[in-house]
C-alpha cells in the first residue's frame, strides 16, 4: 500500500480532474462539471486515508512515504516529497475541506455563462494540488516553488468570481503575498550557500543541523522565512491583506484560503523557522510571542466592531492565528501540540463559519450583520448549525478548539505567563464577537416576508456540507488522541532540533511537586 507514490498522486488526481474539468465541451459543462470536479475531490480524499493508513506514528524517521528525485542537480534542487504528523494531519485537512467546499459551491456561478463555471471549479482544483504539495514538499526550493504557484489559481478565484471589490482584494493579496514571498526566496538562496551544497543541497533532512554561517547571517536567514510566514498566517502587522480578501470572496474560497491555504504560514514557522534556524528561533522568540499576543486581542477586538458577516469572521481568525503562532514559539511540547491541533481545528471551524453564513447571504443578498434578526425563526436548522460553528470558534468545552486553545495556554503558561495572561482574554472576547454576532442575526421577531416567499431552512445538499464539519467539532472535542498521537512524535523532534525541553515542574513551599 504505502509503496505507492501517494502523495504525488494527492497532486495529479486533482490537475487531472481540473484538466478535465477545464476541456469539458460547453454543451455538458453544467450537467458534467461539478460531479467530475467533486470526484476527483473525492479520490484524492481517498488517497490521504490510505496515506494515513500506512503512515507508522512509531517510526524514528524525520519523513515517511517519501519520494525523491533529481531535478536541477546542478542547482542542487530535487523534485522530494514526504510527510511528518504535522504535515499529513493538514493534508488530511485539505483533502476534507476541498469536497466540502466544491459540495457548497455547487451553485455558485449556476446562473453565469459555463466557461465561467467550468474555469471556477477547475481552479480550486489546482489549489488542492498545490496545497498538497507545499505541505509535502521536502525540498526548501520545492516548497517555494508552490508556495509561489499557490498564487495563481486564489489570484484568479479572488478576481474573477468575487465581490464588487474583488480586483482591488485580489491584487492586495497578491502583493503582499509576492513581497513576503520575494524576501523569503532570498532566504531560501543563503541558506544552500550555508548548507552542505551539492546536487541535492535543498533536501531539509541534509540542511537540518548542518547549515554553516555566523550568528547573525543565521539570524537574518530566520527573519526571511518568519516574514514570509507572518504574511501568509497571517499576523499583526501583516494582516491586512486577509479581511479584504476573504470578504471578497466567495465563500468556498474563503475556507480553501483561510481554512487552508494561511495554515502554510504557521506551518513554514514549524518546519523551517525552527528546524533550520534553532539558536535564531530561541532569540526571537520574545519579540514572536509579543506579536502573538497583540494579534490575539487586536483581531478580536477588531471583529467585534465589524458590521460585515464575513469581515468579522476573517478578523476572528487573525485572532486565532495569534494562539496557533502563541503555542509554536512557546517551544514546549504541549504547545506544540495545541497549536497543531489548533490549525486542523481552526479550518473546520472557520469553514463552518463561512459556508453557513454564505448560505444565509446566499438567501437574504447582504453580508451587513444590521440587515438582519429573528432568522432562527424561519431558518431553525441554518440557525442552529452557525451557533454551533461559533460555539467551536469560541471554544466552548466539548468542541474541538477548546481542546487546542487549552493545550496553547497551558504550554504558554509553562514559560511566559505574562503572555499566557493576556492571551486568556482572547477568550473572552470570542465570546463576545461570536453571541453578540449571533443575536444580531438570528435572535429578536421574525422578519417578514411576502406571503409564501421566505426564505427556505438548508436544502439535502447543504445539510451534507455541514454535517461532517459538526461531526468534526465533536469527535476532535470529545476525542483528539488519534490527530495527536499523529503529531506529537512531530512536535517533539522538532522541539529535539531546537534544543529545548519542557521545563520541570516547581516544588511548592513543602517541598513536594504540585
Amino acid at each position: 500500500m504505502t509503496s505507492l507514490p501517494l502523495l504525488t498522486l494527492m497532486m495529479v488526481v486533482p490537475l487531472v480532474g481540473a484538466v478535465v474539468v477545464a476541456a469539458l465541451p460547453a454543451g455538458s459543462v453544467v450537467r458534467t462539471a461539478r460531479p467530475v470536479a467533486l470526484g476527483a475531490s473525492l479520490l484524492t480524499l481517498v488517497l490521504a486515508v490510505l496515506a494515513w493508513v500506512g503512515f507508522d506514528t512509531g517510526s524514528g524517521a524525520m519523513f515517511q512515504l517519501t519520494e525523491t528525485y533529481s531535478w536541477i542537480p546542478q542547482l542542487g534542487v530535487s523534485y522530494a516529497l514526504g510527510v511528518d504528523g504535522i504535515a499529513l494531519a493538514l493534508i488530511l485537512m485539505a483533502t476534507v475541506l476541498t469536497p466540502v467546499s466544491l459540495l457548497a459551491a455547487w451553485n455558485d456561478v449556476e446562473d453565469e455563462e459555463p466557461g465561467r463555471l467550468k474555469r471556477y471549479f477547475a481552479l480550486m482544483l489546482v489549489l488542492e494540488a498545490f496545497m498538497v504539495g507545499v505541505f509535502a514538499a521536502t525540498d526548501v526550493f520545492l516548497f517555494y516553488v508552490f508556495f509561489e504557484a499557490m498564487l495563481i489559481p486564489v489570484y484568479f478565484l479572488i478576481g474573477l468570481y468575487g465581490g464588487p471589490l474583488r480586483q482591488y482584494a485580489a491584487v492586495k493579496f497578491l502583493l503582499f503575498s509576492l513581497a513576503g514571498g520575494l524576501i523569503m526566496l532570498v532566504a531560501v538562496i543563503a541558506v544552500y550557500f550555508a548548507g552542505p551544497g551539492g546536487s541535492d543541497g535543498f533536501l531539509v533532512e541534509n540542511l537540518v543541523g548542518n547549515l554553516d554561517g555566523s550568528t547573525g547571517a543565521l539570524r537574518w536567514m530566520f527573519v526571511g522565512f518568519f516574514v514570509a510566514f507572518a504574511v501568509k498566517a497571517p499576523m499583526w502587522p501583516v494582516h491586512t491583506w486577509l479581511p479584504d480578501a476573504a470578504t471578497e470572496s466567495r465563500p468556498a474560497t474563503a475556507v480553501l484560503l483561510v481554512g487552508v491555504l494561511d495554515k502554510v504560514g504557521t506551518y513554514g514557522m514549524i518546519r523551517f523557522c525552527l528546524s533550520l534556524f534553532p539558536e535564531a528561533t530561541q532569540w526571537a522568540t520574545p519579540v514572536v510571542l509579543t506579536l502573538a499576543v497583540i494579534s490575539v486581542v487586536y483581531g478580536a477586538l477588531l471583529a467585534i466592531g465589524q458590521t460585515d458577516m464575513m469581515r468579522l469572521i476573517a478578523f476572528t481568525s487573525i485572532s486565532h492565528f495569534g494562539f496557533i503562532v502563541l503555542g509554536i514559539f512557546a517551544l514546549t511540547s504541549v504547545g506544540g501540540a495545541g497549536s497543531t491541533l489548533y490549525m486542523v481545528n481552526h479550518g473546520f471551524s472557520t469553514a463552518g463559519l463561512f459556508l453557513i453564513a454564505g448560505f444565509l447571504v446566499a438567501r437574504h443578498g447582504s453580508k451587513r450583520i444590521p440587515d438582519y434578526g429573528g432568522w432562527q425563526r424561519v431558518t431553525p436548522v441554518l440557525a442552529g448549525t452557525f451557533l454551533v460553528a461559533g460555539l467551536s470558534s469560541l471554544a466552548l468545552p466539548g468542541l474541538s478548539s477548546f481542546v487546542s486553545e487549552f493545550l496553547v495556554l497551558q504550554g504558554t503558561f509553562m514559560v511566559n505567563k505574562t503572555a499566557a495572561v493576556i492571551a486568556g482574554l482572547g477568550i473572552v472576547l470570542a465570546a463576545l464577537y461570536i453571541l453578540l454576532m449571533y443575536k444580531r442575526v438570528m435572535t429578536g421577531p421574525a422578519p417578514s416576508f411576502p406571503e409564501g416567499e421566505g426564505p427556505p431552512d438548508l436544502s439535502l445538499r447543504e445539510k451534507w456540507v455541514v454535517a461532517p464539519i459538526i461531526l468534526s467539532f465533536v469527535v476532535l472535542g470529545f476525542f483528539p488522541k488519534p490527530v495527536l498521537d499523529l503529531i506529537n512524535p512531530a512536535v517533539d523532534r522538532t522541539l529535539q532540533i531546537v534544543g529545548v525541553s519542557d521545563p520541570a515542574p516547581t516544588a511548592n513551599a513543602s517541598g513536594s511537586a504540585p
